[in-house]
């Protein structure tokens, strides 16, 4: 297979090592330094991209790629409210985007355990539930995607939360997400249920950045001769 990498950072480089040792090419290689060499031409020497950049070029990278006919495995946070635009523009050009928040194979799996808790903490008030989310000082979005993909799945089977604030709740309706940014620190994520007597707590930490290398590489295999719009559940078979 042959992979174009949009972002070639720590997690770029991360990536690469994985493919390159798992028998794939890398092709094609863009950070802002070289941005003007994703073009037509060189994005059709690749089967599929990976793109993990930032909030603020992740949209206008996952477009291109669609605009180019080249499925896209993207794990760029802090951009969900323009969604619906790339989801538009996958379906008028019967593209391939898979997004993840988090492409960690043990990540995914802490998501299905969190929804699970959801259900059986639901028909039990006394236990409020808060998060709290760690990350290194470069991460420039706070909630982590991660975060607030976990918030949302117990949204969904907890009927007594609302919506999450990145603060202290000021309402019983709330998921409190507490961010840290310090380093150094490997990517931890905690979901808290804690009543006058007791307290129950799910917790992932990532040690290396290896496990989202390899989910991405995971995906793009998965994404290579599909089209859609697919997540990490799908590849995984969830």
């Amino acid at each position: 297979m042959k992979i174009a990498l949009i972002g070639y950072g720590k997690m770029g480089k991360a990536i690469e090592a994985v493919a390159l040792q798992k028998g794939h090419q890398v092709v094609l290689k863009i950070d802002v330094s070289n941005a003007a060499e994703f073009t037509q031409a060189n994005a059709d020497k690749a089967d599929v991209a990976i793109e993990f950049t930032g909030p603020h070029s992740a949209v206008k990278n996952i477009l291109q790629c669609i605009e180019y006919g080249l499925p896209v495995v993207s794990g760029s946070t802090g951009w969900l409210e323009q969604w619906a635009q790339v989801e538009a523009a996958c379906a008028a050009k019967n593209g391939t985007v898979v997004y993840s928040s988090n492409y960690s194979i043990g990540v995914n799996l802490f998501f299905e355990i969190n929804k699970q808790l959801a259900k059986l903490m639901d028909p039990y008030p006394d236990y409020n539930v808060s998060m709290t989310e760690i990350h290194h000082t470069e991460k420039k979005d706070a909630p982590s995607g991660t975060a607030i993909s976990l918030a949302e799945q117990i949204l969904e089977n907890l009927g007594r939360k609302h919506k999450w604030t990145n603060d202290a709740a000021s309402n019983p309706n709330e998921i409190s997400i507490r961010s840290e940014r310090v380093d150094p620190a490997p990517g931890t994520h905690t979901v808290c249920y804690s009543s006058a007597i007791d307290t129950i707590e799910i917790t992932h930490t990532a040690h290396t950045r290896q496990g989202f290398a390899a989910g991405a590489v995971m995906a793009a295999e998965f994404a290579s001769n599909k089209k859609g719009i697919f997540n990490m559940k799908d590849v995984l078979g969830l």
